[in-house]
């Protein structure tokens, strides 16, 4: 996986290469689809939603350029298994999840692990966290036609966001946006990408 689904693709940050290498994904999916957890495919975790490919967790991992010390944000925690690499990277890991049974599997999966700097809560993800904002890093796992204020608001100075953004069947561009200062953010488009929509009061 690491060689052929990320080196040979263009992912270069060690730490995000290393955190790929030892986070178990066999753990973060069911027992069929076990067998096919190192695919550089998405795969079902229930609710209708999915794991997304290991090529694109490193991709949003590197493009966000996580600090050691980082206090990160995660939207859509899923089966856990990207809050597990982003939280081998950054200091913190605070993920929300909008299905319930989504989020009580994935508390207790990443606790069983051992990620303690891991922190799940069953919500609304467009209105982020904010008892723990400001964020160094927000990583969104699915995609809306625009970034939601609130996530926008509880962004630090100089922090980076990462999302896919856009609607309908051509799917979205993943997007990095800085916050350069009051009310400023630049925007760099980095690639098309296709994810579950954004659900929510503001997405």
């Amino acid at each position: 996986m690491l060689r052929r689904h990320l080196v040979e693709r263009g992912i270069s940050d060690l730490r995000v290469l290393e955190a790929m290498a030892t986070v178990p994904r066999e753990r973060f999916v069911g027992p069929d689809c076990r067998s096919r957890a190192y695919d550089d495919g998405p795969l079902p975790i229930g609710e209708g939603q999915t794991i997304s490919q290991p090529y694109v967790v490193a991709w949003m991992a590197e493009a966000v350029e996580l600090g050691r010390e980082d206090r990160v944000l995660e939207i859509g925690t899923g089966s856990g298994y990207a809050a597990a690499v982003l939280s081998r990277i950054a200091g913190t890991v605070h993920s929300v999840e909008r299905h319930a049974a989504l989020a009580e599997a994935a508390r207790d999966r990443l606790r069983a692990l051992g990620y303690a700097n891991v922190h799940v809560r069953q919500g609304d993800g467009t209105l982020g966290w904010s008892e723990h904002a400001p964020y160094d890093a927000i990583v969104v796992s699915a995609g809306g036609r625009r970034v939601p204020r609130p996530l926008r608001e509880q962004l630090a100075d100089r922090g980076r966001l990462v999302m896919p953004v856009g609607w309908g069947w051509r799917g979205q561009s993943l997007v990095r946006e800085r916050h350069k200062g009051p009310g400023t953010f630049t925007r760099e488009k980095l690639g098309r990408v296709r994810f579950v929509p954004l659900i929510g009061e503001a997405g």
